[in-house]
């Protein structure tokens, strides 16, 4: 049994080499933010619900890339239910994970406890998976639960806002009335897929400014909500400022303007929060 395990660990090992870990694998209070969640579920195509069966100590020789102050585990976990993933889940799913230490070198005490996972390289014959992140092991509480499983279904929605890559170009247009004008501001995708932004300015009126995600601007489309997929799109990897390359060829007064407006954009999105460390969203 002792040697099946150091087997499957060493494999495993193999899989997290060029990824060291660490995971917050308890929290009495939820400080994940949507952009944390958010960041884990599109990076992961497997996520789930589990319960830690076994976690086995890895001795120290065996796991050199740990980090320090951190114990690493070879766990067995019993799947609850998969959140995320095509073909299903096996009942038992194995992995790696580095624990942080206490102040006295204790790990934290995981076994029998519930847990979301956030994961990839699933090898469904024997249930072996490597975490999208050192931290991607989260505490289960039923409001997680709930709200990974909100952003899962606009991730795989067949209409869902791709990732945006840049600032292809933008422009303002004046009215024929002082005060009234529109810029578009159009975005890059990872998938090639449209999307732009529109301000809309009318004497008289506040400034109006909506997404649409066609070829053809949407008139009845609307700015997003706070905490859904677009919102954290946008939010999330816009740049704080227009870029002076997407102003090329406008004039200086209507180049100015796009840039108005589309500070009014940054500042309706408002902040993009998060609590996880900066580098472990690029694993």
């Amino acid at each position: 049994m002792y040697k099946s395990i150091l087997i499957l660990a060493a494999f495993l090992y193999a899989l997290m080499a060029d990824s060291p870990a660490f995971s917050q694998s308890d929290s009495t209070a939820d400080s994940l933010q949507y952009a944390d969640l958010a960041d884990l579920s599109v990076s992961s195509p497997v996520i789930a619900h589990v319960t830690i069966k076994e976690a086995i100590k890895v001795e120290p020789e065996r796991a050199p890339n740990a980090p320090p102050g951190t114990q690493r585990f070879y766990i067995e976990a019993a799947t609850i239910a998969l959140i995320r993933g095509q073909g299903g889940a096996p009942q038992t799913i194995r992995y790696l994970i580095d624990l942080p230490l206490d102040a006295r070198g204790r790990a934290p005490k995981i076994k029998k406890k519930p847990f979301i996972i956030f994961a990839r390289n699933l090898t469904a014959a024997n249930g072996e998976l490597q975490l999208s992140a050192p931290d991607a092991q989260i505490a289960w509480t039923a409001e997680r639960d709930q709200r990974v499983r909100s952003i899962v279904r606009e991730i795989v929605a067949r209409d869902a806002p791709p990732a945006i890559d840049r600032i292809g170009n933008a422009f303002h247009v004046p009215g024929t009335i002082i005060g009234e004008g529109e810029t578009q501001i159009f975005l890059e995708t990872k998938t090639g897929d449209p999307v732009s932004i529109t301000i809309l300015s009318r004497a008289g009126q506040k400034k109006h400014w909506a997404v649409s995600l066609s070829e053809i601007v949407d008139a009845a489309a609307r700015a997003p909500k706070r905490d859904t997929l677009l919102w954290y799109r946008l939010a999330c990897f816009l740049p704080k400022s227009l870029p002076e390359e997407a102003l090329a060829g406008d004039s200086a007064a209507n180049a100015n303007q796009a840039r108005r407006d589309y500070d009014l954009v940054i500042q309706d999105l408002g902040n993009c929060l998060r609590s996880r460390p900066a580098e472990y969203r690029g694993l």
